[in-house]
């Protein structure tokens, strides 16, 4: 096990620096996001040092220089919102990276506690107080003991003040966080002005807290996340870049086309002059998933920050088959950190946007990125272009997408490197070689290399995906079809707007693996996630106590145009009754006890025949007749349960979704229609049709859908994300460049297809719709291969 501390002190630089950067961006609260504004900010510190001069001319320990190596951080926010932390969640976790720890060798530096571990939005808290006691009863204590078993230490969430306003409450209040590094050890602080700002009069209080907790931690890292501190700035390790936080189609949702979610994230460039003591707010594991090794590949090496790599939210929704992949990208940074330090912006005209190369003399590590539609080939010397000094053999290796021992070549050659499109790519450059594993000759991915045991690797014979995305057709502007209701109805009810986690749970599938189960079971589980009613599933799990219902989540109604309740049975049944239960007359609102109302059916989307059924807290409807596709214009605000039958007999409920945030059709009445009939001569893992929308169309303001002869394809999934009852703080809202996804299915291959898009806003109908084959990521069929 390394040593506890990685921080080393060095002597300060004389020359103090002052870095005045002017830049725009989103303050983002937990609570909800302030006007967008210009801000100065000027940071006064010491280049590339952990220890500046105080306002006395005393040296300040910051925790960090810019020179020193990355720590590896997992925070927990996601995994909890502002409730807090318990004990038994947090040790399910830690076991799920004891897990990495010892199958892959995956090593974790700090695992740090987001906000409600003792302090929380508006408020102080206390370890000790009742409401820390319910959720950790045995203190930290527990946690650290398990953390220290894989060579990983604890950090915590909280706000800069809590001094109360006389000596008692402030010394208390020091006492409180000085403890947690001289008995705990922790390892870092994250204040946020959630919490609350610091009071200028206790600007010295905060400062003598900081250095007695750094004489034991002397390597606690603080990030200050939007602090407006004014002397005490000294004591801050890091700032938030941009002020942005990271929650993908929360946060960070994309802006452009693109054949995935995180087309923004990888658009995000680099923080100046590559400061080091900054903080990127790290990779979300937690919410549109596809894609994030790109975006961590970018975190980690491209930036490089002080916590690096830095993921949070829950990781545990990987599928089964990523796990090796994210160890190995935690595992390489490790093994390169040291020199990682150092990078160059590469030329843009030459190696593509935001380019860098990190590494030494001998040893380089480049990040390039391809933000288009179409494959990019970067003609990369191996020379001192990219850092690297004269030697008689350059080893090229390329580390991600996928991994390739590229050849051994002379020094100021050129290599050719392909980035496919919206990816990123790690290539290694060496004069000293690579004595990691690997096959020559074939694409690879190793998939375990921990000391004293044989390396495994995953050789791939074939291609991993498809040569590239591939464009099908530009879209015509027709009249407005017939059966434009039918194609909006065939995406809503294909779509669904449960919570964003949900969605990453379902994209990756059960696990077979008992730490990977266990923590996702503590994560649904929990009791605020089941009282927000933010899956449709509680509606027929036999449970009356859950529901699902429109979220109102920081007073943000996220309906579309007033929403609209719908009922897919998954299969057309061919009569009986449903029976939908809500709690109490008031959730039955905007309806009242014995009001008639209507229930709108059909079997195909496009022949819908109304039913009247009696409102009440248990509504019981008769189909008379066949029946799949259910939806009610006005219906109560929220549902517990919802039932079936048939002849005496309950339905089958396995197959039953339901959605509540989609307007109904009345309220989307078609301005402008674009066509395209398209054929694809194959299919393939993760094979879909892209329809992405060039160009302004309005906040839910184009659909896109598919009809195979007289059947409709509605796009399950579109970037940026649908409306979702979401499970922290509210999904983004765009007016421009969704793109929409169809699965290729056997039956689509060979046949036409007539792709459509709907303009529901005659302001905004000049976009240009074009139609892509692109391609998810899938596992890949490959043959496994132990090394010796």
């Amino acid at each position: 096990m390394p040593p506890h501390h990685t921080g080393e002190i060095k002597p300060p630089i004389e020359e103090a620096i002052i870095h005045c950067t002017f830049f725009t961006y989103d303050v983002v609260l937990v609570g909800g996001r302030m006007p967008r504004f210009c801000w100065i900010v000027v940071v006064l510190v010491l280049a590339s040092a952990a220890l500046s001069s105080g306002d006395d001319g005393t040296e300040v320990n910051r925790g960090a220089r810019e020179d020193t190596p990355s720590r590896s951080e997992y925070f927990s926010w996601i995994n909890n919102t502002n409730e807090g932390a318990t004990e038994a969640q947090t040790l399910v976790n830690l076991e799920f990276f004891r897990w990495l720890y010892e199958e892959f060798g995956m090593r974790l530096d700090i695992y740090a506690f987001d906000a409600g571990a003792i302090d929380g939005k508006r408020f102080y808290g206390k370890v000790g107080s009742e409401r820390f006691q319910e959720q950790f009863p045995n203190g930290f204590e527990p946690m650290v003991r398990f953390a220290k078993t894989m060579g990983t230490r604890l950090g915590v969430w909280g706000g800069p003040d809590g001094f109360g306003d006389g000596p008692e409450e402030e010394r208390a209040r020091t006492e409180q966080m000085v403890r947690l590094c001289r008995d705990l050890d922790f390892a870092l602080f994250k204040f946020d002005a959630v919490c609350g700002p610091l009071r200028p009069e206790k600007e010295d209080a905060f400062i003598h807290m900081m250095t007695e907790c750094r004489r034991h931690s002397p390597d606690l890292i603080l990030l200050n996340h939007r602090l407006g501190l004014d002397k005490a700035q000294d004591q801050a390790t890091t700032f938030l870049w941009e002020g942005r936080e990271t929650y993908v189609d929360v946060f960070s949702t994309n802006r452009v086309t693109a054949p995935h979610h995180r087309a923004d994230a990888l658009s995000r460039g680099l923080v100046p002059e590559l400061k080091r003591l900054t903080e990127d707010h790290g990779v979300c594991l937690s919410s549109s998933l596809d894609h994030w090794d790109d975006d961590l590949v970018l975190q980690a090496f491209n930036r490089a920050l002080i916590l690096a790599p830095q993921i949070y939210g829950n990781p545990w929704l990987l599928r089964d088959d990523e796990y090796p992949k994210l160890a190995r990208i935690f595992n390489l940074y490790r093994k390169y950190r040291e020199i990682l330090v150092d990078g160059i912006v590469l030329p843009e005209e030459q190696f593509g946007p935001a380019a860098v190369s990190r590494g030494d003399s001998a040893t380089r590590l480049i990040t390039l990125r391809n933000l288009g539609w179409t494959p990019v080939v970067y003609e990369v010397p191996l020379d001192s272009t990219i850092g690297l000094e004269p030697g008689a053999v350059v080893h090229a290796r390329r580390f991600h997408p996928t991994e390739r021992i590229l050849g051994d070549f002379s020094f100021g050659d050129v290599v050719p490197i392909e980035v496919p499109p919206f990816r990123s790519l790690l290539l290694l450059a060496s004069t000293q070689g690579c004595d990691e594993p690997g096959v020559a000759g074939k694409d690879f991915d190793v998939i375990g290399s921990v000391a004293d045991k044989p390396a495994t690797i995953r050789v791939y014979d074939s291609p991993v995906r498809p040569p590239a995305e591939r464009l099908l057709a530009t879209m015509q502007s027709i009249e407005v079809p017939e059966d434009a209701e039918a194609i909006y109805e065939a995406t809503v009810f294909a779509a669904d707007n449960n919570a964003l986690e949900v969605r990453s749970l379902q994209r990756s599938g059960e696990t077979a693996i008992p730490q990977v189960d266990a923590a996702r079971k503590a994560f649904f589980s929990q009791e605020t996630f089941l009282n927000r009613g933010i899956w449709d599933r509680n509606l027929f799990d036999g449970d009356s106590t859950t529901g699902f219902w429109p979220s109102r989540k920081y007073g943000i109604d996220q309906r579309v145009r007033g929403g609209c309740f719908r009922l897919d049975l998954g299969e057309i049944v061919e009569g009986g009754s449903i029976v939908l239960e809500t709690p109490d007359e008031y959730s039955l609102q905007p309806l009242l006890i014995d009001e008639a109302s209507w229930v709108e059916i059909s079997t195909d989307l496009r022949s819908w025949r109304r039913v009247r059924y009696m409102a009440g807290t248990e509504m019981t409807i008769d189909l008379n007749g066949p029946a799949r596709y259910l939806r009610f214009q006005t219906t109560a605000d929220r549902f517990n349960e919802i039932k079936g039958w048939f002849d005496g007999r309950p339905l089958d409920r396995s197959k039953w979704r339901a959605s509540n945030l989609f307007a109904h059709p009345s309220k989307m009445e078609a301005a402008a229609a674009w066509h395209a009939r398209v054929r694809v001569d194959r299919t393939f893992p993760g094979a879909k049709i892209a329809i992405a929308i060039d160009g302004e169309h309005g906040v839910e303001g184009a659909y896109a859908a598919a009809r195979v002869g007289e059947r409709y394809i509605g796009a399950p999934d579109r970037a940026s994300a649908y409306p979702s009852n979401t499970w922290e703080y509210v999904n983004a809202r765009r007016e421009s460049g969704y793109t929409y996804f169809i699965p290729i299915t056997e039956d689509l291959v060979g046949i036409d297809i007539d792709v459509f898009v709907l303009g529901f806003e005659s302001q905004h109908t000049d976009i240009e719709p074009v139609v892509w084959l692109a391609a998810d990521p899938v596992p890949a069929q490959g043959r496994t291969l132990d090394l010796e």
